[in-house]
């Protein structure tokens, strides 16, 4: 068997052939991503400075750090966000629900009312079977539902039941 020096050429050739654009290619991407990185650069240092003054506190020099945005349901707004429920449908027994919920109270928070109306709805869901709040018009019915219960059980101090999530499994 001989071996052809003219094979050993082309694949050579070939190999340059893929290796130049490649290269070519790397260095265009790169200068590219250096070029936008160097003009997006000094916004986001700008952002960041506005960010680091916005939660600077004026006045007595505490440091005080919040992740995120603030709450918009906090007692001074009259909103009192509950904690989760989770429990499972009556019908089917296997399927869970979960649900988040905020109360607006009608002047200040009343934390025992809160808790009371968590309890309750926690006991309402557990007699909800699963063809009961299928579908917009079930979500609707559960919600007017729950209102009734709520206007019921604080005695008119809470004008809204707000749903935070809801989550069928």
């Amino acid at each position: 068997m001989e071996e052809n020096p003219e094979g050993e050429g082309k694949k050579k050739s070939g190999l340059m052939a893929l290796a130049i654009p490649l290269v070519v290619l790397t260095v265009v991407g790169g200068g590219g991503g250096w070029a936008i990185g160097t003009m997006l650069s000094p916004k986001v240092k700008q952002a960041q400075e506005a960010a680091a003054a916005a939660e600077a506190p004026a006045g007595h020099g505490e440091a005080k750090k919040e992740e995120g945005l603030p709450h918009v349901s906090t007692e001074a707004n009259g909103v009192v966000a509950l904690e989760p429920i989770t429990t499972n449908l009556a019908y089917p027994s296997e399927n869970w629900i979960r649900v988040e919920v905020a109360l607006m109270f009608n002047g200040p928070p009343d934390v025992k009312v809160a808790e009371d109306v968590h309890q309750d709805i926690l006991a309402y869901l557990r007699t909800v079977s699963l063809q009961q709040v299928e579908g917009p018009r079930g979500f609707q019915y559960l919600k007017d539902d729950l209102q009734e219960r709520v206007d019921l059980r604080s005695e008119g101090r809470v004008s809204k039941v707000m749903f935070r999530t809801l989550v069928i499994e």
